[in-house]
């Protein structure tokens, strides 16, 4: 899908003055509230707005994906410039599902659940319904209700562990990990330093279609051996000393303790990693004993782990664990 110039531009000019407002009701759940209580009076108006919220929401998949399947340039990266990436695609599918004909999907949605897309003039009939098709009607504001249950479900699920911040990441994962931690002769430091490698500090583990997290902290994927829940996601790996990007099946876990038991597993009886056992807060020489038993492709993976485990925002999080729980945390 490529969206016109005019359009583009239309996006950019409406994002300062009218983001806030439209994205809240076009393009998350904000607005289902507001259509449910509508469409108990005004079914046949209700219709058109819903099929163009669901436009926008695929729309704004659809450039997520493109986004996601692209490499990007590191060095520009940034969170502030990710943020701003998506408010911006946020208000295109806004635009491209409200002006035009979109991708097309709200005529479809429309025509199929009773009402009338485009008329043999070109003439659009927003929210005309057929009286004779009661019952689609019907069983339209049905599905409308069952879909805000099942996304605010999928949401809760997703979001049943979000650490906050690097402290709140240290805080719940520490009593677990400290334990993993001995089995392994590794510092409490080493092993969280691992998990916020692979998780962004908890930010983003490999999620199912439905959104709900698989709670796989140190990237461990599913063998021919696993016999437990997967989840496919695109992944980075290095050939060669290059990045490529790939589809790849990963463990997924009921929670992060399942996670880190599943890791003690691996790695404590896993003859490939027997040198990285034992290192206590070598995090470097950890990391470096786990590429040679082939954990990792990244040729800076060792180097990144030491960074973290370094890292005054690891510090501080060992710091005011310390402090609220008197927990040891070298």
């Amino acid at each position: 899908m490529v969206a016109s110039q005019r359009q583009a531009d239309a996006a950019m000019a409406d994002i300062g003055n009218a983001a806030a407002q439209s994205l809240s009701t076009w393009t998350d759940l904000a607005g289902f509230s507001a259509l449910r209580h509508q469409a108990e009076t005004d079914q046949g108006g209700t219709l058109p707005a819903v099929a163009k919220q669901f436009e926008a929401m695929f729309t704004q998949m659809l450039l997520k994906s493109m986004r996601d399947a692209n490499f990007g340039d590191p060095l520009f990266e940034s969170q502030a410039g990710d943020e701003w990436q998506d408010m911006y695609d946020q208000q295109l599918s806004l635009n491209l599902s409200q002006h035009g004909k979109g991708l097309g999907i709200a005529d479809l949605l429309i025509h199929q659940l009773g009402g009338h897309g485009h008329g043999q003039g070109g003439e659009h009939q927003a929210g005309a319904v057929d009286p004779s098709t009661t019952g689609l009607v019907d069983n339209w504001k049905q599905r409308l209700y069952e879909l805000g249950d099942a996304t605010r479900s999928a949401g809760k699920s997703a979001m049943a562990w979000l650490p906050a911040d690097a402290e709140a990441f240290v805080r719940e994962l520490a009593p677990q990990a400290s334990i993993v931690a001995k089995e392994l002769g590794l510092s409490l430091r080493t092993v969280l330093a691992q998990a916020a490698l692979e998780t962004q500090w908890g930010k983003h583990m490999p999620t199912h279609a439905d959104g709900s997290s698989s709670f796989n902290l140190f990237g461990i994927k599913a063998g021919s051996s696993w016999d437990g829940p997967r989840v496919n996601v695109p992944t980075v790996e290095y050939e060669d000393g290059i990045a490529v990007r790939r589809q790849a099946q990963f463990r997924s876990y009921k929670s992060t303790a399942d996670s880190l038991a599943d890791f003690a597993d691996l790695i404590g009886k896993d003859p490939r990693y027997a040198e990285a056992r034992g290192r206590g807060d070598d995090a470097l020489g950890y990391a470096k004993a786990l590429i040679d038993g082939g954990y990792a492709t990244d040729p800076e993976y060792a180097g990144k782990v030491a960074a973290i485990a370094n890292s005054a925002m690891m510090r501080d999080a060992l710091d005011a664990l310390k402090k609220a729980t008197g927990m040891p945390t070298p």
